[in-house]
């Protein structure tokens, strides 16, 4: 993206089970600018894992990953609103910008959903600019049991200095650490090439390439699906060690326009 990330992680409130609740809550966090999961609708989710992850990660460089709390509020309704165009592309919550107060209102939702232990929202900033915020992450309970999907953005003004990739990589390892968690994916659209860098990086493998709806000015409708596992945990996806079933490679992560089957890999769906 210009490493606004299609897949938000200033992010998704939840702690919350009923299909309606969460729907409503996706409506305000695509108004407010501030959703998980670029504004997609999401499905009823209960708790993910029994455990909690650290509230504070700190990583190379003075970069440091925080749990997002209501003292945050005002530091995060200004950088999105200060991200707006680098955002839009690929979120649809920032097609307008975010009140205050419905920033104030998500985060406090977020923190309900960290305590629900279904999604753990994260700021990103650094030791030079205490006060700031450079972006955001979580992880989100959305994808199924035994599995987290990391979402995040960067602000425009630290792009490509490797803070997206050091950031998803620490949640990465924190995610699998969680009782219960055996899988992690980052998703992304395929014009996403900034966003899909990432978790190339880290190792991740591309499990799929879906159609979904477009919903923000820069998507394709063609979604990558990466994913990283536990070692040791049993693989249930399209691809394994780097193959697909009928054994073709992949070459550097991408899949060729003639492996493609209306946005999907052969068998998906099937």
């Amino acid at each position: 993206m210009s490493q606004a990330q299609p897949r938000s992680c200033d992010p998704t409130p939840a702690g919350r089970d009923r299909t309606a609740g969460l729907d409503r809550t996706a409506e305000r966090e695509r108004a407010a600018g501030t959703a998980p999961a670029a504004g997609r609708a999401r499905t009823a989710v209960l708790e993910v894992t029994a455990g909690r992850p650290p509230e504070l990660l700190r990583l190379p460089g003075g970069l440091w990953l925080r749990r997002r709390s209501s003292t945050h509020a005002v530091a995060l309704n200004r950088a999105v609103r200060a991200n707006l165009d680098h955002l839009r592309p690929w979120m649809e919550w920032a097609a307008e910008a975010p009140t205050r107060a419905r920033t104030a209102e998500l985060t406090r939702a977020g923190s309900a959903a960290w305590e629900a232990g279904t999604d753990f929202m994260y700021l990103a900033g650094l030791d030079t600019e205490p006060d700031g915020v450079i972006g955001a992450f979580g992880l989100h309970g959305r994808i199924g049991p035994g599995a987290l999907e990391i979402g995040y953005w960067v602000a425009t003004g630290y792009v490509g200095r490797g803070i997206a990739t050091a950031a998803a990589g620490a949640l990465t390892e924190t995610a699998l650490a969680l009782p219960g968690i055996t899988r992690v994916e980052i998703r992304c659209d395929r014009a996403n090439a900034a966003s899909a860098a990432v978790p190339r990086k880290l190792g991740y493998r591309l499990d799929r390439v879906t159609a979904i709806a477009v919903r923000a000015p820069g998507e394709t409708g063609r979604q990558l699906v990466w994913v990283k596992e536990r070692p040791g945990a049993v693989r249930d996806g399209h691809l394994a060690d780097g193959h697909l079933r009928d054994g073709h490679p992949l070459a550097d992560g991408h899949l060729a326009d003639a492996r493609l089957r209306d946005g999907r890999l052969p068998e998906d769906g099937q």
